[in-house]
């Protein structure tokens, strides 16, 4: 019995190291505003786990984002995106692997909001780099939601990801670029219809598509500002242990040990599986001010916390069949191998066995493989400011008002052009440095 107990307590600790664990230093450089130390952290990662390497480079694109370097941003988010629509094809050699060890030996190719996702932060890096791509990119965004949506229909089954909730910040992005053209309000009405419709409680919408109805970028002599704010941190996987499956799955091996020919190893071990957890962030929303005067606030465009939740829910049950038939798998190994050697029930070859596929079922570890620098919600402002220099300052707020010190950068308005202002508010505090359309950059290492 003791020799049982220690078998186990050496399997979990086997198989207890998740990526949770590693990403959580990165977190907390990068929450703290120490971006080199988070990068550094990621680098070291990257050389080590190759499991991990494409979500941990999506953890590189967003220090880089953050830090200034938008170029390199979108060349990591472009190098990602390719690689995840390349492994959407299944692998069966990895997927027999998997089923003898546990998901983490799969290449990892998204979950589908992050898939969404890249495509979103490659818009909006591709607008503080050069612009050039950054409507093909929105376009992304409703092209890869509703590819994902109708691959999730199978033969005979329900769509589960008919559930989804859509994306509204491609839309928006790809409204307010055609609404630039001042030629375009059609497609800029079309796109700002989605946003109304996808995000309804976007308090901005329904103004915005009136203006383009009535096919007015900005008053002669205005340009227009987009603030964007990436807010809070944000959603993340832990491992969880699934109680009602592994009593349900002791029970069924109980059953069958005393009723087969052979015994089969007790479910000792609990089956793991990943979950999607939202952290509780004070910081609710930015305060815009313009040239010291109160502007606004921006409003959420796109609920990450939220749009990961509801989706991951949707296909959990898919995640848990999944490690479920694993089990299954490896204690039908097991019971084959004792047929094939014609172990008898009592011998000690058979508490050997046992004791083996107890050990094989503890060292599985959930996948909790993720994006995990994404912010909590992304937020945005539309101003219309008289062309010249601007000094545009953020603040963030809570529940009961402000709570940081206001951060401010200097803004060029363009007569009858957008520029862009991007942000990242993870917590009370700046991380990194705003961005501005169009500004000078600092030289990129």
């Amino acid at each position: 019995m003791i020799r049982t107990a220690g078998l186990v307590l050496v399997a979990t600790a086997l198989g207890c190291a998740t990526h949770a664990d590693r990403l959580a230093e990165v977190r907390e450089f990068f929450y703290a505003g120490h971006l080199d130390a988070a990068r550094a952290v990621v680098d070291k990662h990257l050389q080590r786990r190759d499991t991990d390497a494409d979500v941990l480079k999506l953890d590189r694109a967003m220090i880089d984002l953050a830090a200034g370097r938008p170029q390199d941003a979108e060349r990591t988010l472009r190098e990602v995106r390719d690689a995840f629509d390349h492994l959407e094809q299944a692998c069966a050699v990895e997927g027999a692997a998997a089923m003898l060890t546990d998901d983490n030996r799969r290449a990892y190719a998204g979950e589908d909001y992050e898939k969404i996702l890249i495509r979103a932060f490659l818009a909006l890096s591709n607008l503080f780099h050069d612009g050039g791509d950054a409507l093909a990119y929105a376009l992304q965004v409703n092209d890869c939601q509703e590819r994902i949506i109708q691959s999730g229909a199978g033969p005979e089954e329900e769509n589960p990801k008919l559930s989804y909730k859509r994306v509204a910040l491609g839309a928006y992005l790809y409204a307010a670029l055609r609404e630039e053209t001042h030629a375009n309000y059609d497609d800029a009405a079309r796109g700002w219809a989605r946003v109304v419709d996808w995000e309804p409680d976007f308090p901005f919408g329904r103004h915005d598509v009136q203006r383009a109805v009535y096919g007015r970028h900005s008053q002669p002599g205005n340009g227009v500002v987009y603030v964007f704010a990436l807010v809070g941190r944000g959603p993340y996987k832990i491992e969880t242990a699934e109680l009602p499956s592994t009593v349900s799955l002791l029970i069924a091996d109980r059953i069958l040990s005393h009723t087969a020919r052979h015994t089969v190893a007790p479910t000792v071990a609990p089956i793991k599986v990943p979950k999607v957890a939202v952290m509780h962030n004070e910081i609710r929303g930015v305060q815009v001010f313009v040239d010291g005067h109160a502007a606004g606030s921006a409003a959420t465009i796109t609920d990450v916390g939220q749009l990961a939740v509801q989706q991951y829910e949707a296909i959990y049950p898919q995640v848990l069949a999944r490690a479920v038939a694993r089990r299954a798998v490896k204690k039908g190994a097991f019971y084959a191998g004792k047929e094939v050697l014609g172990v008898a029930n009592h011998s000690l070859v058979n508490v050997g066995m046992d004791l083996a596929g107890i050990l094989w079922e503890a060292t599985e570890s959930a996948d909790t493989r993720c994006w995990g620098l994404l912010p909590d919600r992304i937020q945005v402002l539309r101003l219309e400011l008289p062309a010249g220099q601007h000094r545009i300052g953020l603040r963030p707020t809570g529940h009961s008002g402000w709570l940081g010190r206001e951060e401010s950068a200097a803004v060029t308005v363009e007569d009858g052009r957008n520029t862009y202002v991007l942000a990242n508010f993870p917590t009370d505090r700046l991380v990194g440095r705003i961005l501005v359309s169009g500004a000078a950059r600092e030289p990129q290492p």
